[in-house]
């Protein structure tokens, strides 16, 4: 398997955006969030991010290609903070079809040396609590937590 970063055509990307809104609200319900905040906060991300639908300075949006199929997408960019040298995994995913096949591990090696190529002295990312196969991954790549947020529902 070789896998390879092809960047998205403007078409796909406004196709992919539109997908990455709402994907993007739904794991933030999934998180806890009401709908109606979970929807806000993904546009106003998506608005920040992807400023008159282009990717925002230094962004990258790529298709995952694996022996001339598309098996996925990832997104890497500098970190929100601007500190030097710190580069973010904005969002990735393998398609449901393609996974368990190490394409996910692939990507994040891609990412890794990519963002290095551009300057990055760091990769960082946020995984979502539910997201335990993700959090393995990361675990196993040499990603440790920096941060991490915890609730409990009341009842």
């Amino acid at each position: 398997m070789t896998l390879s970063l092809r960047p998205m055509t403007a078409e796909q990307l406004q196709d992919w955006l539109l997908w990455c809104l709402e994907d993007y609200a739904q794991d933030r319900m999934r998180s806890g969030e009401s709908a109606e905040l979970a929807r806000a906060n993904s546009a106003a991300d998506n608005a920040k991010y992807f400023p008159d639908g282009e990717p925002a300075e230094g962004h990258l949006v790529n298709e995952l290609v694996a022996d001339g199929e598309v098996v996925g997408f990832l997104w890497i960019g500098p970190e929100s903070t601007a500190r030097d040298g710190a580069w973010w995994v904005w969002d990735i995913g393998v398609h449901s079809q393609h996974r368990g096949q190490g394409f996910g591990r692939a990507a994040m090696l891609l990412a890794e040396a990519e963002a290095k190529r551009r300057g990055g002295k760091e990769l960082g990312l946020h995984v979502f609590g539910f997201s335990t196969v993700a959090r393995t991954l990361y675990d196993s790549l040499g990603y440790l937590p920096t941060s991490i947020t915890m609730a409990k529902t009341l009842s």
